[in-house]
């Protein structure tokens, strides 16, 4: 290694002057070091956070019947129900026919549901049916443990009654009700191909299946979608469609 000398100067004021240039190079050193640590701290934030939002959404074709609510009987029966008082009328207008079964729950508020050939179906059938009305209804958002579901015709439903209005998404009701009282208001929720929402008392049965209840004390709709979208590795919105409206609490069956 060389080093130059100053001949100006002294042999103490040459050691100063190299003294002094070791040391703002340690400085620089010191200051690298700590940015270099900084940036792969950050870098290691972002991935993270990264890692915990990010879900894996792979694009499939859905069937018509996705933009509602829907399940399928444990025979195979096709139940689908309103979103909202728009499609509480289409389901009616559009996709019920002769052979098919109207069930709402015995409250102001709640999807239409349509089991279709509901004529053929059986008891167990038609109790997924109210079960499965009860739950998409405001008293799930009530933390109602039951409430009485009826099911009629489609030639007992009415837009046009005399001397009063029915509101968009009602209906009214002409003759007799087939009554489903005190129907516990219970889902479970589960992924084989893709996720499913199916009626408790359904004989079906999903892999990884957890049951969920309305409970006020309980965690609201958004935060039960995040919650099951890191258990069934989904995107969360996947989850929002197939959820009630209101505060849920989920059961591990045993």
């Amino acid at each position: 290694m060389r080093i130059t000398l100053f001949y100006n100067k002294s042999v103490h004021e040459n050691a100063a002057y190299y003294y002094q240039l070791a040391k703002e190079a340690r400085e620089k050193v010191h200051g690298a070091e700590k940015a270099i640590k900084e940036t792969e701290k950050e870098i290691s934030q972002a991935n993270s956070k990264k890692s915990d939002t990010k879900s894996v959404r792979l694009k499939r074709t859905k069937e018509w019947y996705e933009k509602f609510h829907f399940s399928h009987t444990s025979g195979g029966l096709l139940m689908i129900g309103g979103r909202n008082a728009q499609q509480n009328d289409m389901v009616v207008s559009k996709y019920m026919e002769d052979n098919d079964l109207f069930f709402h729950a015995d409250i102001q508020g709640g999807a239409v549901v349509v089991l279709k050939g509901g004529k053929d179906s059986d008891e167990s059938e038609l109790l997924e049916a109210a079960q499965f009305a009860a739950s998409f209804s405001k008293a799930w958002q009530n933390g109602n443990a039951s409430v009485d579901v009826y099911a009629v015709t489609k030639e007992k439903l009415t837009k046009n009654v005399s001397g009063g209005f029915v509101p968009s998404g009602a209906f009214a009701i002409l003759g007799e009700r087939k009554w489903f009282r005190s129907t516990p208001l219970s889902l479970r929720i589960g992924k084989d191909e893709n996720m499913k929402v199916i009626p408790q008392c359904s004989k079906i049965h999903i892999p990884q299946e957890i049951s969920l209840i309305p409970a006020l004390s309980g965690k609201d709709k958004g935060a039960i979608a995040k919650s099951l979208a890191k258990r069934f590795t989904v995107h969360p919105d996947d989850l929002l469609e197939l959820l009630p409206n209101g505060k849920t609490k989920t059961v591990i069956p045993l």
